[in-house]
């Protein structure tokens, strides 16, 4: 991140707030997700990995070429199943020259999983059973090939459905993080029994703790800081923050209203 810049002319400033009331668990991501999937193919289980298309599923693929190439994890099949993030992956292999990994490490992350991109293949993978590694969207379970697969594989506890970062609030990947064990897919109720682990540790969103102390670096305080892009509670734990510990004035804006930039209130 880099420090804020007053915003010209009303020196506002919006800011996220996803994780607004919290702060990431500490520990290494990709050395619980090695874990995890040690652990589960030790009992021949497939581990479904939710992953937004766009870049968190680039980042499950660079963890993984990590893991494998120092021997942390065993070598098992690993698909990656979304058409929507095998085209976001092959705009990226297009443009090297905007990534910062090492030439070996950018290469290594593109070969470590088999691309699927036809509705019938995507459905054969019912049928192959684990031990295998599936990454595919939507990454809160809303909709996209991960449902069918959860759908067949979530009723046998040796597989693990892993939640790659934030479940927003009424979506499948947050109940089943919050502990519920059905949910409804394609009109039928579908029972979990597999593991379900929230990767909170992979999330692209700033903790509470960043946020406040990106907005410490500020040369001067705004004139107002509009808090955004949260549920309601993290919103405004990250405005009283912002109020107390920086005494900055900031408000979380009401659904739909309209703000002008030029006389911030």
């Amino acid at each position: 991140m880099y420090p804020p810049r007053g915003l010209e002319p009303a020196n506002v400033l919006v800011t996220e707030s996803t994780y607004g009331n919290r702060v990431h668990p500490a520990g290494n991501p990709e050395a619980e997700l090695g874990e995890i999937i040690t652990r589960v193919a030790k009992r021949q289980g497939v581990i479904m990995i939710a992953a937004f298309a766009v870049g968190r599923a680039e980042t499950v693929l660079l963890h993984l070429s990590r893991l494998l190439a120092k021997g942390a994890i065993p070598s098992i099949p690993v698909y990656l199943n979304s058409p929507m993030a095998i085209d976001a992956s092959d705009m990226y292999q297009r443009h090297r020259e905007e990534h910062r990994l090492k030439q070996h490490e950018f290469e290594a992350m593109y070969k470590v999983a088999k691309p699927v991109r036809s509705p019938d293949d995507s459905k054969l993978l019912n049928l192959r059973g684990g031990p295998m590694i599936i990454i595919s969207a939507s990454g809160m379970l809303t909709g996209g090939r991960i449902l069918h697969h959860l759908a067949a594989y979530g009723p046998d506890r040796r597989n693990a459905i892993i939640l790659s970062g934030y479940q927003a609030g009424g979506t499948r990947g947050a109940s089943l993080a919050a502990g519920e064990r059905h949910v409804r897919v394609y009109g039928q109720e579908v029972r979990i029994e597999a593991e379900v682990i929230q990767m909170e540790g992979l999330s692209a969103h700033a903790d509470s703790n960043e946020l406040v102390q990106w907005m410490k670096s500020a040369p001067e305080a705004p004139a107002m800081t509009y808090v955004t892009h949260g549920e309601p509670d993290a919103s405004d734990a990250l405005r009283l923050r912002l109020k107390h510990e920086l005494g900055w004035r900031a408000r979380v804006p009401e659904h739909q209203e309209t703000i002008s930039l030029d006389n911030p209130r």
